[in-house]
Order: structure tokens, then sequence, then C-alpha cells
């Protein structure tokens, strides 16, 4: 059988050491990479013919071996906030959702790791939908430069993006192979330029992910706790039975060890009557106080099927005030795009059912034997 076509690169996912190997390999000098970057990711240039100051050799080889090949939308829902929501395809017949979030100061884009998510917390919408894949650095980071070529890289001079949260579809810490380059992406200067501060990345408690990304790389840490104690833990996060609370804590003392620049954000989802009450509270209190951190209260964004409902205002403010008197820092987080089920744990995308899965690989085989 001979050898089909070779695949093409897709540079969009490449960092700039990336970059620099896939140019050296050409047979050019490592300082195309800087150029490359800056016109894919400052300047939203997908053609080579408009890359001016490459040459005409060099573009035509381009157009041979590598792409620059973003996700697709397919779809964009506007919030009466102005929260906007993105379907996004990526390859295989799947697509995930990207969220951004306007605020006077600031504008955060909250994207998605893979394609649904195998960690199933009750109380995620995203987990009722499965897991299908993991996504690539190029579908990851594509995202980031859909949002931000759709929405203008600048407005009234400051920059629409000021902050990216990996807080969307799936695990981003089981896909750290795709999660580093992106990452390497958005805090490049001659890519999005991101301080460390304003790149998180939320985690449902994968330790080994957690203590591999806190060597040499720098981003802000958030942790989906939700409840403090292990019993009850694992019932809202299956995660917790492998990686308990007090191991958790632990791997986040050691990612805050020796830089005082850091600090850890845990989310807590308040969901009426299983993990509001103020005993739950003070637990909660017991378990980090001794570690440098905030709160951060999401109250629950119900969706279609699930039992269980929002804690009361009252609660929500009864469990910052016991938290708050303890040194604590308490937020509660303000929700935003529930009218188009943009808010936190209402991402759903669309996922290919394992019989459209099977479906799909018989037609690849079918038209891979026809060309051969």
């Amino acid at each position: 059988m001979p050898a089909g076509p070779e695949e093409k690169v897709n540079l969009l996912g490449l960092d700039r050491s990336g970059l620099e190997r896939f140019f050296v390999d050409l047979g050019e000098k490592p300082f195309r990479a800087r150029q490359m970057l800056q016109w894919i990711h400052q300047r939203a240039v997908t053609d080579y013919d408009e890359m001016t100051d490459l040459s005409l050799a060099l573009r035509q080889r381009l157009a041979e071996r590598a792409k620059i090949e973003p996700p697709r939308i397919i779809s964009e829902q506007c919030s009466d906030d102005g929260t906007v929501k993105w379907l996004m395809a990526t390859e295989g017949g799947n697509a995930v959702e990207t969220v951004y979030i306007p605020e006077p100061n600031r504008g955060t884009l909250c994207i998605s790791s893979q394609v649904g998510c195998m960690l199933n917390c009750t109380f995620c919408s995203t987990a009722t939908q499965g897991f299908s894949r993991n996504l690539s650095a190029a579908e990851i980071i594509g995202q980031v430069w859909q949002a931000a070529t759709t929405l203008g890289h600048e407005r009234h001079g400051q920059r629409r993006i000021t902050n990216v949260v990996f807080m969307g579809m799936g695990e981003p810490m089981l896909n750290l192979e795709a999660v580093r380059p992106a990452l390497g992406l958005l805090r490049d200067d001659l890519a999005y330029g991101l301080a460390s501060r304003r790149v998180t990345i939320s985690t449902a408690g994968v330790i080994p992910g957690i203590d591999s990304m806190s060597e040499g790389v720098e981003f802000a840490l958030a942790v989906s706790l939700h409840a403090a104690e292990n019993e009850l833990r694992s019932r809202l996060v299956p995660l917790n039975r492998k990686y308990p609370v007090e191991e958790l804590i632990a791997a986040c003392k050691r990612y805050t060890a020796g830089n005082h620049r850091r600090s850890v954000t845990f989310e807590y989802t308040m969901i009426e009557g299983v993990n509001d009450r103020p005993e739950h509270a003070r637990a909660l209190v017991k378990r980090l106080s001794c570690l440098p951190c905030k709160i951060n209260l999401i109250p629950f964004n119900p969706f279609p099927g699930t039992p269980f409902r929002c804690s009361s205002e009252e609660a929500i403010y009864e469990f910052q005030k016991i938290t708050r008197a303890a040194g604590l820092i308490t937020t509660v987080r303000k929700t935003r795009g529930e009218d188009i089920d943009a808010a936190c744990g209402q991402l759903i995308g669309k996922l290919l059912t394992p019989s459209q899965r099977r479906q799909l690989v018989q037609q690849q085989l079918a038209r891979q034997a026809v060309a051969s």
C-alpha cells in the first residue's frame, strides 16, 4: 500500500521552542520562529503569502509542509450581560465551548482542554456528556486565537482579553502535553504576553499534574474543592477517592512553597443542603488555615436533570462570614452568562456518541481504502 501524503504540521499549536525546531528542520534559522509567532498570534495572519518578511521560497515550503488552522466557530451566543459563548468545531466531528466574560477593567476568556470530561463530578453538566478525547495544543490555543480575532485584540487602547482561565470543558492536568505549549504561547511576549497571574489552570485535584506543572512553570492555580471532608467530597468529586483532600492540600503547599507570590484559589460551589451549612464552613477553615489562599464561593448553576439547587443568599452570606472571620479571603462569584448556559459548570459542547464515533471511524477507513 503506497504511503499517503505527509500530514501538515499545524503551526498554531507550536510554542517558541517548537517553532524553532520546526524551522531548523526546514534548514532555516531559529529566528524565523519569532516572525511566525507575531504573524500568527499578534497579527492573526494565516495566509503565508501575506507574510512579507519571509522569502517566496520559504513561503512555498511552508504551504507544502504546514498549516495554520484554528478551530472553526460553529455558533455564537451573546448574553444580556455581555458574556459571549462560542461553539467551536474540533477534529473528528466534536465541538467545545469557549466563553468570554467582559468586565469594566478586564476581559476573561474561559477555554476548554478536552472534549467532554472523564471526572464525572456530580454537580457539573459537562460530566453528563461523557469524555471523547484530549484537545491538541492547536485546538486549545486556537480558541484564544479565534476569540481574540473575533473580538479584536484591542479596544480603546486596552486588550480585550486580559485573563485566560482553563476552566472550560475537561481537566487540564490530564492533558499536559497540549496544555504546556498553549500556556507557553499565552505567556510569550511575541504571542499573547499574559502575566503568570493572569493565566489560571483549574484542576479537580490531579496531584501529579499539580506537582509536574509547579516545577519551573509560572501560572495561577485554582482547585475545585467543593467540600473539605473526604466523605462528602468523594460524593461530589469522585476523583477524591484517588487523591483525598489531605493529599491534595499537601500538593497545594508544595506549589506555594518557596514562592511568596504564589497562592491557591479554592473554588467552592454552593449547593443547598449539601455543602453550605456552617459546619461545612468551619471544616473548610480548619483545612485551609495554614495555606496562602483565597476562597471563591460559586452559586450552583442548575442544568436539566440535576437534583441539586443553589444555596440561598442567606446561606452563602453566612458561609462567607464564617470563613472571613477566620482570616480567609473569601469572595462570591457573580454568575455571568446564565441565560445562554455559559455559567460555571454549564458548558456542554457537542460530543459524538459511541455509535457515531464507530461510524466516523468506518467512514475514515473506507476513504483510506479508496485512496489506496
